[in-house]
């Protein structure tokens, strides 16, 4: 009897849901230590907008899209894949891929997911229907915890995260087997940008500035209209003129807060 094997497409779809889940419970039972904190419990329970029940049925239906739209696009890269020479049809299927490819493929990637995502959220912050009737969702989290990372009103989810995964599987040319790694490590980025904590030792932390702490200061209301990068590097934020460097403090209680290490100003034409 044959043992079934799911095809790249459909691991590419499920496995970094599963992350996503598996990961952000680690966060969750790590979030009981006071002393990695950004945020003290009480804080989660009394600043966020809304509860977690609503915020998992959010993410299960954002993922539910993000599912959707991963099978018609893979749908449409195997025909297209059928239509060009044999050789160019193997290479997109799976076939044998040089390590320097694949570099290149995520690095292509991250830079489209990057310039993607920094533009549109910097502009749902910059227009204020969009703001109040879309991405306030999301800041509904003032103290963000990791299984938010994806918490969103649905257009939102839609147009950031799963049309901008799209479009960088589709430009950096990456195969469905390389795309299960890629987006299982943009779960694990936005999750660990999203945790609330400062773990000693967090490799991520230390290969790149934006982190936990960075992206914290942008959920806050001093950092509104700062750090709107995400969720690879800071790069826009330096080159638009959005970036605020944080600095990580004693909390009252234990733990550690990120606060800005340079004045700011806040626009008259804030939308918070």
């Amino acid at each position: 009897m044959e043992r079934f094997l799911p095809s790249d497409e459909i691991l590419a779809t499920v496995v970094p849901v599963v992350v996503y889940w598996a990961y952000s419970g680690v966060y969750v039972m790590l979030g009981s230590v006071d002393r990695y904190r950004l945020h003290s419990r009480k804080d989660e329970d009394v600043k966020n907008l809304v509860s977690k029940r609503d915020v998992v049925k959010g993410v299960l239906l954002q993922q539910l899209v993000q599912v959707a739209v991963a099978v018609l696009t893979f749908k449409v890269v195997v025909v297209v894949a059928h239509s060009m020479t044999a050789s160019s049809a193997c290479g997109a299927n799976g076939g044998s891929t040089s390590w320097l490819v694949l570099a290149r493929q995520f690095v292509v990637g991250m830079f489209v997911l990057d310039t993607w995502q920094y533009f549109w959220h910097r502009f749902m912050h910059r227009n204020r229907f969009l703001y109040r009737h879309i991405h306030s969702w999301h800041h509904r989290l003032v103290v963000p915890y990791s299984f938010g990372s994806q918490y969103n009103h649905p257009v939102e989810g839609l147009l950031l995260d799963t049309c901008g995964g799209a479009l960088a599987f589709v430009v950096s040319g990456m195969s469905p087997r390389t795309s299960i790694f890629f987006f299982s490590f943009s779960a694990i980025k936005g999750i660990d940008d999203h945790c609330g904590l400062w773990l000693p030792g967090n490799i991520l932390h230390l290969c790149f500035w934006n982190n936990t702490a960075y992206h914290d200061v942008h959920h806050q209301f001093y950092g509104n209209r700062y750090n709107f990068s995400q969720p690879f590097f800071i790069t826009w934020d330096k080159i638009c003129g959005t970036h605020m460097p944080y600095k990580l403090e004693k909390r009252p209680g234990g733990g550690l807060q990120a606060r800005p290490a340079m004045p700011y100003t806040r626009s008259k034409s804030s939308v918070r």
